[in-house]
């Protein structure tokens, strides 16, 4: 196969075409770099501190700026060449066509330094063409840099002073109700957010890079992406943690002592339920014979303690303590009631079930009476014993029990005798 000649010479219309869409694009690049130049991006990370990857993308960026201008200048030197040439007359000889078709076409621009600034290559012959690519991809990487940075830079350091200002005003609601580091939980973690939060500003201020988390899409823009927040949200959910602490405790200071009322109440009736108890169980055993009665316990003395506690706590304003006692002595005085109440149902169920033996004996005798047995011999002599042995001191439940059911038979047997008797006389 033969080398391939040079490629056809241009019309004096290509000509003018390619004049007037690398002129667009030498305007359009012109606008980006004086953009560039002037970005509140770019001026922030010329004058930051910077550390870590932000410090080392950005001095790579700042690399690729310079070689961007010096490629432009490179291009702007040839278009302003084939402009020259183009404009000394009218009509252009074939041999004036050919220069410029290979100044438009050709690889004629030379510049130095490589594509990144790198000393790989002195320098290279690219086509105009292609150097509006190579600028283009240089302009965008470093405007990412320059894009990415700033968005961290507006992003987070506004929010992280917002949420700062909220925990100054939190971190005061706090001592004034006495919630203070080691004094409280909700005091050392008002500490460790503190801290986070100086850190954070700080680390944000030096490498905004490293929260800086890119788009997936390949194709996506310069600055494609997202500050990464997950430490302040995570701060940021702490600290709401905390205020919703201090709302409690700000509701115990408002509320305690009703609550304490309640409390005393409630420790009362307990009490006086237990008292009840106690009484009803001397009463149990005096009257009622061979029956297990439980034995009912004092009133909690560490209830009252801790009441007593939690009363001193409400007098020196320590409402940080007061709300954890108040929660765990309404609790714990609910159950003390009820512990009582159970109490003194336990010990009374012997004398509900003398009175249960009572009512049942009293409604047969009254049924027998309605059907005219009430002078039965039979049923007058088994009631009598019941009777004695249920209004007697001290009952035997058992043979009581045993008693009323000797009548219950003897009354199902007399009625059911009577039944075909009065069946007859119907």
């Amino acid at each position: 196969m033969g080398v391939p000649g040079p490629a056809p010479a241009m019309s004096r219309d290509e000509v003018d075409r390619a004049l007037g869409r690398l002129g667009a694009e030498h305007e359009a690049i012109e606008t980006s770099l004086l953009a560039l130049q002037d970005h509140a991006g770019r001026r922030l990370l010329e004058g930051a501190e910077l550390t870590g990857v932000t410090k080392d993308r950005w001095a790579t960026a700042e690399q690729r700026i310079t070689v961007l201008w010096a490629h432009f200048e490179a291009y702007s030197a040839a278009l302003e060449a084939a402009r020259e040439l183009r404009a000394r007359r009218r009509w252009l000889s074939q041999e004036d066509l050919a220069t410029l078709t290979d100044m438009l076409r050709g690889n004629g621009v030379t510049v130095s330094g490589g594509a990144a600034g790198s000393v790989t290559k002195l320098s290279e012959q690219l086509s105009l063409e292609a150097l509006v690519d190579r600028m283009n991809g240089l302009y965008a990487r470093a405007l990412d840099v320059i894009v990415s940075a700033d968005s961290v830079w507006t992003a987070l350091p506004a929010r992280i002073d917002l949420l700062a200002a909220e925990l100054r005003r939190t971190r005061s609601l706090a001592h004034s109700v006495g919630v203070r580091p080691g004094e409280h939980p909700s005091g050392d973690d008002l500490e460790q957010i503190t801290d986070e939060l100086t850190r954070l500003r700080a680390e944000v201020l030096a490498d905004p890079l490293a929260f800086w988390v890119p788009a997936t899409d390949a194709s996506a823009a310069p600055g494609g992406g997202r500050p990464d927040t997950e430490r302040y949200d995570r701060a940021a959910r702490a600290l709401e943690d905390v205020r919703r602490e201090i709302e409690a405790v700000l509701s115990v200071r408002q509320d305690a002592e009703r609550r304490l009322m309640l409390l005393r109440d409630l420790l009362s009736r307990a009490d006086r339920t237990l008292n009840e108890a106690r009484e009803a169980r001397g009463e149990v055993l005096a009257k009622i014979a061979a029956s297990e009665v439980p034995a009912v316990s004092g009133p909690s003395a560490a209830l009252h303690e801790q009441l007593a506690t939690a009363a001193e706590y409400r007098r020196r304003a320590q409402w940080h303590l007061l709300s954890p006692l108040l929660e765990s002595l309404e609790e714990r005085a609910e159950e003390e009631l009820l512990r009582a109440r159970e109490s003194l149902t336990a010990v009374t169920a012997p004398l509900a079930v003398r009175a249960e033996l009572r009512g049942r004996l009293d409604a047969y005798k009254a049924k027998t009476a309605r059907h005219g047995l009430a002078e039965d011999p039979l049923l007058i002599e088994r009631y009598d014993i019941a009777r004695r042995m249920l209004w007697s001191a001290p009952c035997d439940l058992r043979a009581a029990e045993h008693a009323v059911l000797r009548y219950q038979q003897a009354a199902a047997e007399a009625l059911a005798a009577g039944q075909p008797d009065r069946e007859g006389e119907s």
